[in-house]
């Protein structure tokens, strides 16, 4: 654990003073499980769960999706927090979340710099082509995904939403920019947070970044979660 320099000048005022939102800067440990069928590199899907989620659902899920012969990764978000039990007197249970509103801006840093990293470290274990790397997202990681895609734009090679939106700065962002990536959103009609209405724009906003035209879909059957119908899209 490290402290920054804004911690090392503050200054002892005395009286009721308050100096807020010093920072100091401590390592954390991302986890994630890998799927790896192949001793030879194979393409990649690297799989991100959305709030109150975890790895190991994801990789449930993304393994329905992924093409035989893929390597699979779920990582798992930063941020863990209790979820109640299922049944009272049942154990409490954990998610994870990857950001709030509180300093995003960290938050997708770490985001990045962990999909880096991962990527980077899979293709030296050759696990992974470097050139056949896909990102999933799930719900809350979309938007973060959109950011990682349009902003390292020569790292995927495809690039899957589901549930999820675009980054809010989508219009504005300096830092996105064209990409090779193939860009496919998936999404529920019964989506309380992304509905048909919500996310029917979508491919043409992304088109400006976009080297083919990015594909939309919706469920008829799908709320806030997985369909068993649409595992076997592809």
């Amino acid at each position: 654990m490290t402290h920054t320099d804004d911690a090392r000048d503050v200054k002892r005022t005395g009286g009721e003073d308050v100096c807020a939102d010093l920072m100091l800067k401590a390592e954390a440990k991302l986890y994630y499980d890998l799927y790896a069928p192949s001793p030879a590199p194979a393409p990649l899907l690297i799989a991100l769960h959305g709030y109150g989620s975890k790895k190991a659902w994801m990789m449930r899920e993304a393994r329905h999706h992924a093409p035989a012969g893929f390597a699979v990764a779920a990582l798992q978000g930063p941020h863990q927090h209790l979820k109640e039990a299922r049944e009272p007197g049942g154990s409490l249970r954990y998610g994870f979340g990857w950001l709030t509103n509180f300093r995003p801006e960290d938050s997708i840093a770490l985001h990045h710099g962990a999909l880096l990293s991962l990527i980077a470290a899979l293709v030296e274990q050759r696990v992974a082509r470097r050139e056949q790397v896909f990102l999933m997202g799930f719900s809350q990681s979309c938007a973060l995904n959109y950011r990682f895609a349009f902003t390292h734009r020569e790292t995927l090679r495809g690039v899957v939403g589901i549930c999820g939106g675009l980054p809010g700065d989508w219009e504005t962002g300096e830092l996105y920019g064209p990409v090779r990536a193939s860009i496919l959103h998936l999404s529920g009609e019964r989506d309380e947070f992304y509905p048909p209405a919500r996310v029917s724009t979508y491919a043409e906003r992304t088109l400006r970044c976009a080297p083919t035209t990015p594909r939309t879909s919706s469920s008829p059957r799908c709320a806030k979660t997985f369909a068993r119908g649409s595992r076997r899209a592809r």
